[in-house]
């Protein structure tokens, strides 16, 4: 299903509405919008198969231009809004992308990417939102009242291209091919909502996270496909989260476990008095969520926790439910379409119960755009692929995740997983935020360094490293504790609850220049 059955069913039911201005797009407007907008592509020269790229904050536009390329045979590429000029520029050459949409908000950014001159492909830059046409920009409003309606037998289903998050070099786009169906017919991801997550055309579902990642995009697209309401904040706000859940009588939503953290130290007052008695499933991925965090939100919102463990290469994917977690807690789950396994650094399949690298087999075909070496490297073979997480099986099949292979430290020859300590130190009253990793030590090879984002009001300094080290020392083995613990007033985590160490880590090993990309 997609907007163009909906509208024809149900036209004035809402498709979005923005969580703070309340501003709601009706599935007929967003049928009748991303139609026009599809045309507009084709009567631009766009063929089956090419790139778009969507330069955007999470806005009542975000999801037409998704679908005028969904229902066109495009790709898009939606771009991290908080980008700089030249970090854009790299991917919407990478991409290939032959139109580029962006927003009055990210205007300043979008034309600097323009004065780069790095962008040879593109022929077409729209700007949503301004008064008008701007130097270099064609505008959006413009080009949509212009255009036709797209043919419906036409149509085809087109496919996102989404980037990595590059947490060890320079993303990459990761491709699959495209379905060659009409954008009406099921989609087997849509019906896998239906069977994990109780998808349905009466669902209320709320997205806190960015639009340019992965999962808020593909859970919002599958929202409407099933003809669904998305409840899109524009930012994510812990107390304001509640109150659109009790608002709207939400069903649905999906959450990073950072998410939950500063949900569950907001004051016993700010979480209390809400009516959150539609709220029926609520998804969160993105890193392993701590286990006393997630057994505090069980106990607050009741057994409707859904994790699931996958990657935007959709390789693969596993689940468990808040009934299967309190038997398991700290796993994954078991595999849902495909088989885990994992190996250790020669490629050998462990038994159950050894930590080594995680596989998803009978993986979905992929591969990373521009990057064959990356490709190969993901793979253990043609039908095996790794996210590049460490973990391990227990004897009933479930997965449980240590951490990220890159970020695993030695110290004297022992694995030390950062998170593990993370998982500790973000319960601790006076921290906000933290990131374990692995910085130089001449006698150990390595040493466990903490950086923490003191809670507001909390002073930081030897007095409150102090603490912190011991109340480590209280809950791990010794060998696991950060030796030094150094302060920031912020951590460099996105919304999306991706935290970025390697800008922190690179520091203390002399990479002065790293940056996020």
């Amino acid at each position: 299903m997609y907007p163009g059955v909906h509208a024809a069913e149900k036209p004035d039911h809402p498709a979005v509405i923005m969580g703070r201005t309340g501003e709601t797009q009706t599935y007929a407007e967003l049928d009748e919008r991303s139609s026009r907008l599809a045309s507009f592509w084709v009567s631009s020269g766009l063929q089956k198969g090419d790139h778009i790229a969507l330069f955007m904050e999470n806005q009542i536009r975000f999801m037409e231009v998704v679908w005028s390329a969904l229902r066109s045979g495009l790709y898009v590429t939606a771009i991290n809004s908080y980008l700089s000029a030249p970090e854009v520029a790299y991917i919407v050459d990478d991409c290939m992308a032959k139109a580029v949409v962006t927003s009055a908000a990210r205007h300043a950014v979008a034309s600097e990417v323009q004065a780069l001159g790095e962008t040879p492909a593109v022929d077409t830059w729209l700007l949503a939102g301004a008064e008008g046409a701007a130097p270099g920009f064609d505008d959006y409003e413009a080009a949509i009242a212009a255009a036709d309606r797209f043919d419906p037998e036409l149509e085809t289903m087109g496919s996102t291209m989404l980037y990595s998050s590059g947490s060890t070099g320079r993303p990459k786009g990761i491709l699959r091919a495209l379905p060659g169906t009409h954008p009406s017919q099921p989609d087997a991801r849509a019906l896998g909502l239906v069977a994990n997550y109780d998808y349905g055309p009466d669902m209320v579902y709320l997205s806190p996270a960015p639009m340019y990642h992965a999962a808020p995009l593909a859970f919002v697209t599958g929202a409407q496909r099933h003809g669904g309401t998305v409840v899109m904040m524009e930012k994510f706000d812990a107390e304001y989260s509640l109150d659109l859940l009790a608002r709207y009588r939400v069903t649905h939503s999906q959450w990073v476990p950072t998410m939950f953290v500063r949900m569950l130290k907001l004051d016993e007052s700010q979480r209390a008095g809400r009516d959150l008695s539609a709220h029926r499933v609520a998804i969160h991925a993105a890193a392993p969520c701590p286990v006393e965090v997630k057994r505090q939100m069980i106990d607050w919102w009741g057994p409707i926790l859904y994790e699931y463990y996958a990657g935007t290469e959709g390789m693969g994917s596993t689940i468990v439910t808040s009934e299967e977690w309190l038997t398991k807690p700290g796993t994954v789950g078991k595999p849902r379409n495909c088989e885990i396994v994992i190996a250790d650094e020669d490629g050998t399949i462990l038994p159950a119960g050894e930590i080594g690298t995680v596989y998803f087999r009978g993986a979905a075909d992929f591969e990373y755009h521009n990057a064959p070496e990356k490709t190969a490297e993901a793979h253990l073979d043609a039908n095996t692929a790794t996210l590049g997480d460490v973990g391990y099986v227990d004897d009933d099949g479930y997965l449980f995740l240590t951490d990220r292979k890159a970020y695993m430290i030695i110290s004297g020859g022992v694995n030390i997983y950062p998170q593990e300590v993370e998982d500790c130190l973000v319960l601790h009253p006076d921290v906000a935020d933290v990131a374990v990793f692995g910085v130089p030590d001449a006698e150990m090879g390595e040493q466990a360094k903490a950086v923490v984002q003191p809670a507001e009001g909390v002073q930081a300094g030897p007095d409150l490293e102090r603490a912190i080290i011991a109340y480590t020392r209280e809950h791990l083995a010794h060998f696991k504790c950060p030796k030094t613990v150094d302060f920031l007033d912020e951590l460099p985590r996105l919304p999306t609850g991706k935290l970025y160490k390697r800008l922190l880590r690179d520091k203390y090993w002399g990479k002065h220049d790293s940056k996020i990309v």
